[in-house]
């Protein structure tokens, strides 16, 4: 894999730049899709080339697009469809009173940091927001995964012709209590395929811990034990079910070491997710996108921000942060980003790390762009004027 054009997802469409040479970090845009439209979720699926694009359109709904390789024009697919909502389960979520708080939504209207600030949401059985796209493995041609707002996560085996809610997750009795984390609503944001073995697949909820199932989602099991929600009571802190993974990722390498960037620090497990351990990091453990090496599962990168009430980068240093020994120390590292005061603020997807575990590329809600070669200790400024970034990958 090349890893040569960078798909970068914003409020205002989706861009494609292409590395200009091999050797360099330099980058250069070749193209504009869905000019002036929301993109949620990008893919570039390394099986056949394709690219998808997810788009959230407001009063016009959820649009999914594919480019076949090769292909110039953009066909649109089918997008998910929740069944009708069951009386009885309505009844029961308008009783519920889930947690919100303010992050990534650009329309909330909640103050950033006042978790549980607005009124409990209605029971919502409709289709929000695409947050994410994964490819299935290697031997499912055709596959793909969506997490989605409210919580859904839905399955397409015909290149996203169709697409099946995965009832199994969806009728947990343990979804009445998710709560939304960002937005409204919960939402899958996390999607990992193990590469080992495509029937094993990791997700992650904001706000409702990590799930995996080991037969392709016939069956689900919560691993989000030894992570800690400092903002529940204490005497539920430690419950799976109310913890909020900002993102999860794992060493495609060695898919049992996974990191996640938590709504209340950095967690790590190694043994595939069935205990996490909490690691402290400086500047802070706040931020919500993590990078994780393809080969060196020890080695992951953050971009850290003040806390939840203070999305800003700690006095006002924007810095990616570094750790090559499991989380026992940090690195910082500022050549290239932009000076004090920055007031720069990566979402989930804004950090992405290529093939070779050497290039990153990052994005920022001030519409920055930057590109490392040498694993992040210095950067290029690709463009200081896109639109907030929601996305950032390689393709």
């Amino acid at each position: 894999m090349n890893d040569d054009r960078l798909l970068i997802g914003t409020r205002k469409g989706l861009f494609v730049f292409e590395a200009d040479g091999a050797a360099s970090n330099r980058w250069k845009q070749q193209a504009h899709h869905f000019i002036g439209e929301p993109v949620s979720s990008a893919l570039a699926d390394p099986r056949d080339g394709s690219l998808y694009a997810a788009l959230n359109l407001g009063h016009f709904g959820v649009k999914l697009h594919r480019l076949p390789a090769g292909a110039n024009e953009w066909q649109p697919c089918a997008t998910p469809v929740y069944p009708p909502q069951p009386e009885a389960d309505s009844e029961i979520e308008a009783a519920a009173e889930p947690f919100t708080s303010a992050d990534e939504s650009p329309d909330s209207l909640t103050e950033p940091g006042t978790n549980g600030a607005t009124p409990a949401p209605e029971p919502l059985w409709s289709l929000e927001q695409i947050w994410t796209l994964e490819a299935g493995g290697p031997d499912q041609p055709g596959t793909l995964w969506a997490g989605t707002i409210p919580g859904g996560l839905f399955r397409s085996d015909d290149y996203g012709e169709t697409w099946t809610l995965n009832r199994s997750l969806w009728d947990r009795p343990e979804r009445r209590e998710w709560m939304g984390g960002g937005y409204d609503h919960a939402g899958i944001h996390s999607v990992l395929v193990d590469p080992r073995d495509s029937r094993h697949v990791t997700i992650a909820v904001s706000s409702g811990g990590v799930w995996q199932t080991n037969d392709g989602g016939a069956t689900w099991r919560q691993t989000a034990h030894g992570m800690q929600a400092d903002y529940m009571p204490p005497e539920r802190q430690e419950e799976p079910n109310v913890q909020d993974p900002h993102r999860v990722m794992h060493c495609k390498g060695a898919p049992n070491t996974l990191w996640t960037q938590h709504h209340c620090g950095i967690f790590r497990s190694t043994d595939g997710g069935k205990r996490w351990v909490r690691i402290e990091a400086q500047p802070s453990s706040f931020g919500f996108a993590v990078a994780v090496h393809p080969h060196e599962p020890d080695t992951a990168w953050f971009a850290p921000a003040v806390k939840d009430a203070l999305r800003i980068p700690v006095d006002g240093r924007f810095v990616v942060t570094r750790t090559r020994d499991g989380g026992r120390t940090f690195d910082q590292f500022s050549d290239g980003l932009p000076p004090v005061p920055a007031y720069d603020l990566v979402y989930r997807h804004g950090l992405a790390v290529d093939s070779t575990g050497a290039r990153l590329a990052m994005g920022s809600t001030t519409g920055g762009l930057w590109t490392s070669a040498d694993a992040g200790e210095s950067w290029r400024e690709i463009s200081a004027h896109l639109p907030p970034i929601y996305h950032v990958s390689f393709a």
